[in-house]
Protein backbone atom coordinates (compact mmCIF):
# COMPACT_ATOMS: atom_id res chain seq x y z
CA UNK A 1 0.00 0.00 0.00
CA UNK A 2 1.32 3.44 -0.89
CA UNK A 3 1.10 6.14 1.75
CA UNK A 4 2.06 9.79 1.34
CA UNK A 5 4.11 11.85 3.77
CA UNK A 6 4.58 15.59 3.22
CA UNK A 7 7.23 17.13 5.46
CA UNK A 8 6.81 20.91 5.76
CA UNK A 9 9.14 23.40 7.38
CA UNK A 10 7.30 26.30 9.02
CA UNK A 11 7.00 29.53 7.01
CA UNK A 12 9.21 32.60 7.55
CA UNK A 13 9.02 33.90 11.12
CA UNK A 14 9.39 37.32 12.65
CA UNK A 15 12.39 38.52 14.60
CA UNK A 16 10.78 41.92 15.27
CA UNK A 17 10.71 41.42 19.04
CA UNK A 18 14.20 40.37 20.20
CA UNK A 19 12.87 39.64 23.71
CA UNK A 20 10.30 37.14 22.45
CA UNK A 21 11.09 33.49 23.09
CA UNK A 22 11.92 31.34 20.09
CA UNK A 23 8.87 29.16 20.77
CA UNK A 24 6.51 32.17 20.64
CA UNK A 25 7.83 33.79 17.45
CA UNK A 26 4.98 34.35 14.95
CA UNK A 27 5.09 34.33 11.17
CA UNK A 28 6.16 37.55 9.50
CA UNK A 29 4.40 39.10 6.50
CA UNK A 30 6.21 36.86 4.02
CA UNK A 31 5.37 33.77 6.06
CA UNK A 32 1.70 34.75 6.22
CA UNK A 33 1.75 34.99 2.41
CA UNK A 34 3.83 31.88 1.68
CA UNK A 35 1.96 29.34 3.83
CA UNK A 36 -1.42 29.59 2.05
CA UNK A 37 0.36 29.84 -1.33
CA UNK A 38 2.17 26.57 -0.67
CA UNK A 39 -1.09 25.02 0.51
CA UNK A 40 -2.62 25.98 -2.84
CA UNK A 41 0.29 24.32 -4.64
CA UNK A 42 -0.36 21.11 -2.70
CA UNK A 43 -4.06 21.30 -3.49
CA UNK A 44 -3.38 21.77 -7.22
CA UNK A 45 -1.24 18.61 -7.12
CA UNK A 46 -4.13 16.72 -5.52
CA UNK A 47 -2.28 16.38 -2.21
CA UNK A 48 -4.99 16.67 0.42
CA UNK A 49 -4.19 15.41 3.93
CA UNK A 50 -6.16 12.95 5.98
CA UNK A 51 -4.17 14.33 8.92
CA UNK A 52 -1.94 17.31 9.70
CA UNK A 53 0.52 16.93 12.58
CA UNK A 54 2.28 20.08 13.77
CA UNK A 55 4.73 21.36 16.30
CA UNK A 56 3.02 23.52 18.91
CA UNK A 57 5.46 26.43 18.45
CA UNK A 58 3.58 29.51 17.24
CA UNK A 59 5.19 29.80 13.78
CA UNK A 60 4.63 26.10 13.02
CA UNK A 61 1.05 26.24 14.32
CA UNK A 62 0.29 29.27 12.14
CA UNK A 63 1.83 27.51 9.13
CA UNK A 64 -0.22 24.35 9.75
CA UNK A 65 -3.44 26.36 10.08
CA UNK A 66 -2.79 28.41 6.91
CA UNK A 67 -1.85 25.38 4.81
CA UNK A 68 -4.75 23.42 6.26
CA UNK A 69 -7.21 26.19 5.35
CA UNK A 70 -5.83 26.29 1.79
CA UNK A 71 -6.38 22.54 1.29
CA UNK A 72 -9.75 22.41 3.10
CA UNK A 73 -8.50 20.71 6.27
CA UNK A 74 -10.31 21.76 9.45
CA UNK A 75 -8.10 23.48 12.03
CA UNK A 76 -9.85 21.53 14.81
CA UNK A 77 -8.48 18.29 13.36
CA UNK A 78 -4.79 19.28 13.47
CA UNK A 79 -2.85 16.99 15.81
CA UNK A 80 -0.51 19.08 17.97
CA UNK A 81 2.78 17.52 19.07
CA UNK A 82 5.01 19.57 21.37
CA UNK A 83 7.83 17.08 20.84
CA UNK A 84 8.19 18.22 17.20
CA UNK A 85 9.68 21.50 18.46
CA UNK A 86 13.49 21.40 18.11
CA UNK A 87 13.46 17.64 17.61
CA UNK A 88 15.93 15.19 16.13
CA UNK A 89 15.13 12.74 13.30
CA UNK A 90 14.28 9.86 15.64
CA UNK A 91 11.38 11.89 17.08
CA UNK A 92 9.90 12.29 13.58
CA UNK A 93 10.21 8.53 13.15
CA UNK A 94 8.35 7.91 16.43
CA UNK A 95 5.56 10.36 15.58
CA UNK A 96 5.10 8.86 12.10
CA UNK A 97 5.04 5.28 13.41
CA UNK A 98 2.19 6.28 15.77
CA UNK A 99 -0.11 7.41 12.91
CA UNK A 100 -3.35 5.46 12.62
CA UNK A 101 -3.30 3.10 9.64
CA UNK A 102 -6.59 4.52 8.33
CA UNK A 103 -4.58 7.65 7.40
CA UNK A 104 -3.18 7.58 3.86
CA UNK A 105 -1.81 11.12 3.45
CA UNK A 106 -0.23 13.09 6.29
CA UNK A 107 1.39 16.53 6.46
CA UNK A 108 3.97 17.10 9.23
CA UNK A 109 4.89 20.72 10.06
CA UNK A 110 8.10 21.29 12.03
CA UNK A 111 11.47 23.04 12.27
CA UNK A 112 15.09 23.09 11.15
CA UNK A 113 17.62 21.66 11.58
CA UNK A 114 15.73 18.48 12.48
CA UNK A 115 13.42 18.46 9.47
CA UNK A 116 16.28 18.80 6.97
CA UNK A 117 18.24 16.08 8.78
CA UNK A 118 15.20 13.79 8.78
CA UNK A 119 14.41 14.29 5.09
CA UNK A 120 18.05 13.58 4.21
CA UNK A 121 17.88 10.27 6.10
CA UNK A 122 14.69 9.08 4.39
CA UNK A 123 15.96 8.01 0.99
CA UNK A 124 19.51 6.90 0.17
CA UNK A 125 21.01 9.23 -2.41
CA UNK A 126 18.56 12.08 -1.77
CA UNK A 127 20.29 15.08 -0.23
CA UNK A 128 19.35 18.71 0.31
CA UNK A 129 21.56 21.26 2.04
CA UNK A 130 18.66 23.04 3.70
CA UNK A 131 14.88 23.06 3.64
CA UNK A 132 14.03 26.74 3.19
CA UNK A 133 11.15 28.19 5.18
CA UNK A 134 7.82 26.75 4.02
CA UNK A 135 9.59 24.10 1.94
CA UNK A 136 7.85 20.78 1.38
CA UNK A 137 9.33 17.35 0.78
CA UNK A 138 6.88 14.71 -0.42
CA UNK A 139 7.66 11.04 0.13
CA UNK A 140 5.78 7.97 -1.08
CA UNK A 141 5.98 5.26 1.56
CA UNK A 142 5.29 1.64 0.57
CA UNK A 143 3.90 0.16 3.79
CA UNK A 144 0.79 -1.62 5.01
CA UNK A 145 1.16 0.19 8.32
CA UNK A 146 2.77 3.43 9.44
CA UNK A 147 4.40 1.33 12.17
CA UNK A 148 6.51 -0.21 9.37
CA UNK A 149 7.81 3.22 8.33
CA UNK A 150 11.46 2.67 9.24
CA UNK A 151 11.84 -0.40 7.03
CA UNK A 152 9.49 0.65 4.24
CA UNK A 153 10.64 1.57 0.76
CA UNK A 154 10.49 5.35 0.34
CA UNK A 155 10.71 7.61 -2.68
CA UNK A 156 10.93 11.40 -2.72
CA UNK A 157 8.48 12.64 -5.35
CA UNK A 158 8.25 16.33 -4.44
CA UNK A 159 10.54 19.08 -3.27
CA UNK A 160 9.04 22.55 -3.45
CA UNK A 161 9.50 25.89 -1.72
CA UNK A 162 8.07 29.40 -2.12
CA UNK A 163 10.82 30.87 -4.33
CA UNK A 164 10.78 27.87 -6.70
CA UNK A 165 8.77 28.56 -9.83
CA UNK A 166 5.76 26.20 -9.96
Amino acid sequence: MQRTLIMIRHAKSSWANPLQSDYDRPLNERGLHDAPMMGERLKKKGLIPDLIISSTAKRAAQTAKKIGAAVGFSEENILWKNRLYQCIPSVFEEVIQEIDDAIQTVFVVAHNPGITDFVNELVPGFRIDNMPTCAMAGVHVSAESWSDFLHAQKEVFLFDYPKKQP
